[in-house]
């Protein structure tokens, strides 16, 4: 006989139980449920409102269970466990550090869920002010140290429209390095990547023994946009796994390309999709899975 999930003797509502858990925000997990993505101790949950008993039942969200919960000394309340993976799909102008002495906007502050913004969450794979698109928060520290240092080789994905036609000869400069300058001269470079004559003024670079080779694992052209206006433009894919200050912009502009929209789509198998800009959501359990798994946790 099935269980009478509307009986509120059962202990706290379905969606809350979910989202202490860290699955995702209470109203992703109410969506969830009303698609009839979530079970009950085998049986599908479809209505609201539903309660659950947290320490005893096993949820379960696109036939992955959640972590069970303890009961409390109090009986009606239950302890979060495990850790907090959330994405981010930072707009222009939104900082990806936790901290910002001049007040700007950060991606932590998207976060518009109490339950997630007490934690002290950290962003993986920052982003320039200028850039957009995915960025990790989370607490899980070994995934981060995984996830940054380049060792591991963690690929992240770009979509980047640079200004002219990107031929078949850069591509392969691309892939093949180029030697960056190094942290004291990278105003030098960012004056290159505004210079209206092609190719990078000479004098920024010192010498090899002074920068680093920078290369990409992957790149291909998306499109080319013709405009009689404001000049072509060429959208690039590119992929790569370590990523020093601004690369893609820096070696870009060492080739003579201004770049004018860049944004992150991947990071691991991890893929943003259709996130709305500014939009947030937690990954899913089997999302965390795989990503620990990308970087050989378990």
């Amino acid at each position: 006989m099935p269980h009478d999930y509307t009986d509120n003797a059962r202990g706290v509502r379905l969606q809350k139980a979910m989202a202490e858990s860290g699955f995702a925000s209470r109203r992703a997990c109410e969506e969830l449920i009303e698609a009839g993505r979530v079970t009950v101790n085998g049986q599908q949950v479809k209505e609201l409102p539903a309660w659950v008993d947290p320490a005893a039942d096993t949820i379960k969200v696109d036939g992955e269970p959640l972590p069970r919960t303890p009961r409390s000394r109090r009986g009606r309340e239950h302890t979060a466990v495990g850790k907090t993976y959330l994405i981010v799909n930072k707009p222009r102008g939104v900082i990806s550090t936790s901290d910002d002495p001049e007040g700007r906007r950060r991606v932590i502050d998207l976060v518009e869920d109490a339950a997630f913004s007490r934690k002290r969450l950290y962003p993986v794979g920052r982003l320039d002010a200028d850039s957009t698109g995915m960025i990790l928060l989370t607490d899980d520290g070994e995934l981060t140290h995984r996830l940054t240092h380049p060792s591991f080789e963690a690929t992240k994905e770009y979509r980047v429209t640079v200004n002219g036609r990107v031929s078949v000869e850069d591509l392969s400069k691309l892939k093949k390095g180029i030697y960056l300058a190094s942290p004291g001269e990278i105003a030098k470079t960012k004056s290159a990547e505004g210079a209206s004559a092609p190719g990078p003024p000479g004098g920024f670079m010192r010498s090899k023994s002074e920068s680093k080779k920078a290369s990409v694992d992957a790149v291909r052209i998306l499109r080319v946009e013709k405009d009689a206006s404001r000049g072509d433009r060429t959208m690039l894919a590119i992929t790569l796994h370590e990523g020093q200050n601004r690369e893609i912009r820096r070696v870009l502009a060492r080739l003579g390309f201004k770049v004018r929209k860049l944004k992150r789509v991947a990071i691991g198998p991890i893929q943003m999709k259709t996130l709305r800009s500014g939009g947030w959501r937690a990954l899913t359990v089997p999302e965390v899975r795989k990503l620990r798994k990308s970087v050989g946790l378990k």
